[in-house]
């Protein structure tokens, strides 16, 4: 089954996250997790941050934004990824070196 185009969203960012050999993880918000966290969350030189992927023009629902903003509120980064700005993930991970 060929992936969706959010998939491969999530791959090329997975991709800088090894090649920064940061620590992340896909949170599961079935269950006991709770909606609307971001796909990937993780944790470079001691900073937290939040990665929504989306696929063209998507935008994160409202809950998705707000989780975004309370990551940025706490002193965490929160970035919103598509096709167009991976870069991003990078210059991101950058900031965050000591």
């Amino acid at each position: 089954m060929a992936d969706t185009p959010e998939v491969k969203v999530k791959k090329k960012v997975v991709a800088v996250l090894k090649e920064h050999r940061a620590y992340y993880f896909y949170p599961v918000t079935g269950g006991f997790g709770g909606s609307g966290v971001p796909d990937i969350v993780g944790c470079y030189h001691g900073k937290f941050f939040g990665i929504e992927c989306k696929a063209g023009k998507n935008k994160p629902t409202p809950l998705q934004q707000k989780n975004l903003d309370s990551i940025k509120a706490m002193g965490g980064a929160a970035l919103v990824i598509n096709e167009d700005n991976i870069e991003d993930v990078h210059r991101m991970l950058v900031g965050m070196q000591w």
